[in-house]
Formats: C-alpha cells, structure tokens, sequence
C-alpha cells in the first residue's frame, strides 16, 4: 500500500505543476524563494531567448550582467578549515555583479549595484543592458526590474540564464564576481 501511495504522489506532482499554470508577474520584487518559477514577462524590459542572446552576445550588442549570488569565505572561519570555492561559469564577457538581485537591497549593496551600471553604461541609460542568473531564478528579474526602475530604457531580461546558455551548446568562462567592500572582509 506504501508503494502504491508514493507511485501515486510521484505522478500526481506534474498534473500539479501543469494545473497552476504560467507565473504572474508580481508588483513587487521577489523577496523569498528566488529559485523558483518566474514569470513570462517584466514590464518596462523585453524578455529574449537563447538564439536572440546569441546574437546579441556575437554582435557585442549588449552589456551582458550576471547577478548570481556569491558568498565568499566568512573571515571568522579558523585557520587550516578547508573553504571550497564554487566555481561560476557565465557568458564570456560578461560582468558579475553579484548579490544585485536580492528583493531587498541594502544601501551599501544599492550604491554598488547603482555605481557599477552607471560606469557599463558610460552614464547612458539607451545603452543595452541584459540580465541574466539561472534557469528558474528571481534574482536576475529583480535586478532588471531595479534598471528599469531607476530609468534604463534599453532593459533585457533572461531568464534561462547560464543554463540556457550552456544547454545551447554556447562558450562559457570562469567568472569572478565583482563585490562591495562589505562582502570582501
């Protein structure tokens, strides 16, 4: 009987996913669970898929901006502890702004994030900026949502991020994120 009712579990988890149907676009940020679902659209930016990415990427048409998350070795870890550091393999050329992409930014973190597009764009906000993170991640929506709303008029959104990318068969390159001094202690 066990058997029977986690057989049926399994096969009734898909016929759930496929009943809630397409995510709507929140009206605010997403402040929790950013590795989820996310939405078809973001008002105010156009949302691009692999081919038109990899056109953009060969044309250098695109300041491409990664926003993973990236927690670099907590400084109160005892000397001799073993600290693996994630490897990060994004689009070549890409800048990686990490942690922009949170719901909630500190001022500190809002500053870096402000200052950094300010010098991509050579203080041009037509110029083309296109976020990405991960396959299913709220953070790069976030953090195209924050440029629109700070007034970037040429916002792109992709939201397959490096796993579409890397599933197109597409280069990748060993990235290093850029911090604020207050991840950097």
């Amino acid at each position: 009987m066990r058997e029977l009712v986690m057989v049926a579990a399994i096969t009734l988890v898909p016929v759930a996913t496929a009943i809630a149907g397409p995510v709507a676009e929140p009206s605010a940020y997403r402040t929790e669970n950013y590795r989820a679902d996310v939405p078809d659209t973001l008002k105010g930016a156009r949302v691009v898929d692999t081919p038109e990415v990899v056109r953009l990427w060969t044309a250098h048409a695109a300041v491409f901006i990664d926003v993973l998350p990236y927690n670099p070795r907590p400084p109160e870890l005892p000397a001799g502890t073993v600290w693996k550091e994630k490897i990060r393999e994004n689009i070549p050329g890409s800048v990686w702004l990490a942690n922009v992409g949170y719901g909630v930014l500190n001022e500190e973190m809002e500053a870096f994030f402000r200052t950094n597009l300010e010098r991509l764009t050579g203080g041009s906000h037509e110029r083309v900026l296109l976020f990405y993170c991960q396959e299913r991640c709220w953070m790069s929506w976030n953090a195209a949502r924050r440029a629109v709303e700070w007034g970037y008029r040429q916002v792109l959104w992709y939201p397959h991020g490096s796993d579409g990318w890397i599933a197109a068969g597409q280069p990748t390159e060993k990235a290093t994120p850029l911090q604020p001094e207050i991840l950097r202690h």
